[in-house]
């Protein structure tokens, strides 16, 4: 039988890379215009693949709005394949809701212009994450092609089934040379003959399961070839009886794999082999400022903000649809995988961090509002003056002392809760702001009398809160009359402790912590490391030569404070360390490296909050991490991926095997660097020590028996790209002629995480739920007339209908919320849970404090899969098993309106 090349036009469209995404716009503008034109040409050149993003779509429409209608017509005939992404995301660094709207979103324009390519592609991610089969199949993706990830080691065709975390399994069909590999073919009759004889299909018939090959034309931002036709009539006459070349689609070539029913292996896990092809490790901490923003908006968006509109939507206020939908669109843009990554030039950085600033002052200025709108509804009988309005965003009640940024008028009040109950607090800062705030008002009823105090100050207070209700408020109020301060004192000893912890600062800034629980004492905990770093804006990599610094090598300055409800501590070290690499293979500390290592725990909180502040001005091309010892000898981490738990090993002793024997035919060195989407844990079946992060999320296990948790803050580099790096020999990936000073980071910065440490098995201890606790911080909004335009714009005054506290549902069990928000199409709640313990099913009771008259388990896009019953307003989510989620749709009965 003649072997097939399916020759599929397409082109790899990064929306920015070196180049700024204005640049791209305007180049796809005149590019996919000529694309348009081929296509209509009816000449044979029958369709043209637009690198499975509908941003592109966007981006041509909003300047060439006139060619919609030829775009849709193209489209419904086949033509033009398009979809089904957004963007071209990354899979590891953003979380998993930002995967799934990156895919509604996709699907939702490409069905308004016609259909979607039903297939996953993703021609350039750097790996591919284990929860990707099972949402693929519940977008009702059966079929796959990536390039990178997967080795000869794994598979030896490049045609296989891939089976995810939770089991779900899919088809692969690897891209098996590149999306590339048929760009380049030359037009002059010798050049051809000798391209032909190097056969760039030799080596991929050899991993081809069947006789159907997939040959790529294009490449990176290229306009069409519009001679292809031509070409390929010359090259199956010079292949003759060998090959047929024909222009295909990826369907065409899936479905011709599938007609000679192959027998496929199959391959597990999530897919992160570089030996093939590079899969740049370690950009979980490439451009750390910028890793850090995405962690923050990530988690606000889908923790505070959608949970805060959903509140409000059940209250009665409307659900903006197509401001969040704004708000997810960008952060989509910034999923790209060149984005997330980092590995793009400063111009193209500066152009992502103005899309995070997007981001932030949309969202939080539209919860500002929100919460806003529902506090100065509250009808409150103790009348004060001051209140201040908790939400709770976590589906579970909670009590425990949080922090709240607000105005007061005195230092000394009293804080009462919905009950008139006494709430103690605590200042943690305090600064006058009289003359800002009491100068300029804006009343729309200047006959209203409200309260002006003769002083303001701005500050953050500490206070206690319990009975907090799931996804719900409870208004509290201040009463100027009477003190529950609990002021802060400094402390002469070098001990702090609560419930949970005794904690005992050492002299040389290290930790001792003594689980109460356990009985363990956990000792030189938070150890700060800096060490250089070789790399690029792909790869960390470490120097040849490196000296890498402790924080233990120095005496810092400590400071303790504590009160009835908070202890804090202050941890200042002035690091002596190389100014840059050649002073590091010198030996030589020469350049200050001031940081500030603050620790918090809070009354009754199993939880100790970190926050490092660094002064990196100086200090060029070097990474700090800090670490966690718990003498916990391990062969696997365990982690949560984007739905569920997932373990690593702590090194590859296969692939490092086979690193060895030939490391020339490696791209990649397979190091165990690692990334986490909530967590990071060492356990055993009594006990364990999970680290939060919450500004770059990679980690590494470290330590002669493999026990110490290595948790990157910041690592900085000066060049987009160079060569041969210690991790990835060879050529560099990015361009060796771009600087990216910017990537050194000579500024202030301040990176926080959490740790606790628990003292039953993992299962036992809930450890995915208290990290979506801690990553889902309680909001508070504070009501005082005196507060001026300045501060907040001016409202009309409404009637007080609300009560002082509210649940919209709460929950029994052990799944994890994942996501609430308003259904895309139809006019009920999205939930979404999954199973947040290893290798046990879960399940949970869902209680609701509205009458609901309609509950559906759903697919990803919101499709109704089976009616759920409903007993006592309550349902019952049950048998989900390790790593699975699980959407449901509900529907409330006579929801209010305002």
């Amino acid at each position: 039988m003649m072997k097939k090349v399916h020759v599929v036009p397409h082109t790899h469209w990064d929306r920015e890379w070196y180049f700024t995404t204005s640049r791209s716009k305007v180049y796809l503008m005149h590019d996919f215009k000529r694309v348009i034109e081929l296509l209509e040409d009816e000449n044979g050149y029958d369709s043209f693949l637009l690198d499975g993003q509908a941003s592109l779509l966007d981006d041509y429409l909003k300047w060439r709005p006139q060619d919609k209608h030829r775009i849709e017509s193209l489209v419904k005939k086949g033509k033009l394949i398009i979809g089904p992404w957004y963007t071209q995301t990354d899979q590891l660094v953003i979380s998993g809701e930002s995967i799934i709207r990156n895919m509604q979103y996709g699907i939702r324009i490409c069905s308004e212009f016609g259909g979607y390519m039903p297939v996953g592609y993703v021609p350039d991610s750097f790996g591919q994450s284990s929860s990707m089969p099972q949402i693929y199949l519940e977008f009702g993706i059966k079929d796959t092609m990536f390039w990178r990830g997967v080795s000869d080691d794994e598979v030896k065709k490049t045609e296989y089934r891939w089976k995810g975390e939770d089991g779900s399994i899919v088809n692969v069909f690897q891209i098996p040379s590149g999306y590339y590999i048929g760009g380049a073919i030359p037009e002059d009759s010798q050049e051809l003959a000798t391209y032909l004889k190097q056969d760039p299909f030799r080596k991929t018939w050899a991993r081809s399961s069947t006789n159907h090959v997939f040959f790529p034309n294009g490449f990176d931002q290229a306009p069409p070839r519009e001679n292809l036709l031509e070409l390929i009539a010359r090259m199956n006459e010079l292949y003759k009886d060998e090959f047929e070349l024909e222009i295909s689609t990826i369907e065409n070539y899936i479905n011709a794999i599938k007609n000679e029913n192959p027998d496929l292996e199959e391959i597990s896990g999530e897919l992160i082999n570089g030996k093939l092809m590079r899969i740049h490790k370690t950009i979980f901490s490439s451009r750390s400022d910028l890793k850090q923003l995405n962690t923050q908006t990530q988690n606000y968006l889908v923790n505070i903000m959608e949970p805060i509109l959903s509140i409000s939507m059940s209250l009665g206020f409307e659900y903006p649809v197509e401001t969040v939908r704004e708000i997810w669109k960008l952060m989509f843009e910034n999923a790209a995988h060149d984005s997330i990554g980092s590995c793009v030039s400063d111009s193209a950085n500066e152009d992502i961090y103005m899309r995070y600033k997007q981001i932030r002052d949309i969202s939080e200025n539209l919860i500002e509002l929100t919460m806003r709108n529902i506090s100065m509804r509250i009808d409150n009988f103790s009348g004060k003056d001051i209140t201040l309005t908790v939400f709770n965003t976590f589906n579970k009640s909670r009590s425990g002392i949080i922090e709240a940024d607000v105005y007061l008028p005195q230092e000394d009040f009293r804080i009462l809760d919905q009950q008139g109950m006494e709430i103690p607090y605590t200042i943690l800062e305090l600064v006058d702001q009289t003359q800002y705030v009491l100068n300029q008002g804006n009343i729309l009823n200047p006959s209203k009398k409200i309260y002006i105090p003769k002083k303001v100050y701005k500050a953050k207070i500490a206070l206690e809160s319990s009975n907090l209700p799931g996804l719900g408020y409870n208004q509290l109020t201040l009463d100027l009359n009477g003190s529950t301060h609990k002021k802060i004192k400094q402390k002469s000893t070098n001990v702090i402790e609560n419930t949970y912890y005794t904690i005992t600062v050492n002299k040389n800034g290290s930790l001792d912590i003594l689980d109460k629980k356990s009985n363990v004492t956990y000792k030189n905990q938070a150890i700060i490391e800096d060490n250089g770093d070789d790399g690029d804006s792909f790869n960390y990599s470490p120097p040849v030569n490196d000296l890498v610094v402790y924080s233990t090598d120095f005496s810092p300055t400590i400071t303790i404070k504590e009160s009835d409800i908070v202890s804090m501590v202050c941890i200042d070290f002035e690091m002596l360390v190389p100014k840059n690499l050649q002073e590091r293979s010198q030996r030589k500390c020469t350049t200050l490296l001031p940081i500030t290592l603050n620790l918090t725990i809070k009354k009754d909180s199993p939880v100790i909050d970190f926050s490092l502040q660094v002064d990196n001005t100086l200090v060029d091309s070097h990474r700090v991490c800090v670490s966690f010892d718990t003498s916990i000898a391990s062969k696997f981490s365990t982690a949560d991926h984007q739905f569920g738990v997932i373990k690593r090993p702590v090194l590859f002793e296969k692939e490092m095997s086979l690193w060895e024997q030939n490391k020339n035919s490696w791209s990649e060195q397979p190091i165990a660097i690692e990334t986490c989407q909530t967590f990071v844990t060492l356990s055993d079946e009594n006990k364990g020590v999970a680290v939060v992060p919450k500004g770059v999320r990679e980690y590494e296990i470290i330590g002669d028996d493999y026990s110490i948790i290595r948790l990157t803050i910041f690592r900085t580099y000066g060049f987009m790209g160079k060569e041969n790096l210690m991790y990835r020999p060879g050529r560099a990936s990015g361009e060796t002629t771009i600087k990216t000073p910017n990537a050194q980071c000579h500024k202030y910065m301040t990176y926080s995480f959490s740790v606790f440490y628990y003292s039953e098995s993992f299962n036992s201890s809930n450890v995915a739920e208290l990290a979506k606790q801690i990553l889902s911080p309680v909001q508070v909004y504070q009501i005082a007339d005196f507060l001026n335009s300045r501060l907040i714009f001016t409202l009309s005054d409404v009637n007080k209908t609300l009560p002082v506290t509210f649940s919209m549902m709460e929950t029994s069990g052990d799944l994890i919320l994942s996501v609430i928000k308003k259904a895309e199409e139809r006019p009920g709640y999205i939930l979404r849970f999954y199973n947040g313990k290893y290798k046990q099913i879960s399940h949970s009771t869902i209680k609701f404090k509205h009458k609901i008259k309609l509950a559906e388990k759903v697919n990803l896009q919101e499709h109704c899969l089976d009616n759920i019953d409903i007993f006592n307003n309550s349902i019952d989510i049950k048998g989900i098993e390790h790593a699975k989620f699980v959407t449901i749709y509900i529907e409330f009965e006579n929801e209010l309106t305002h």
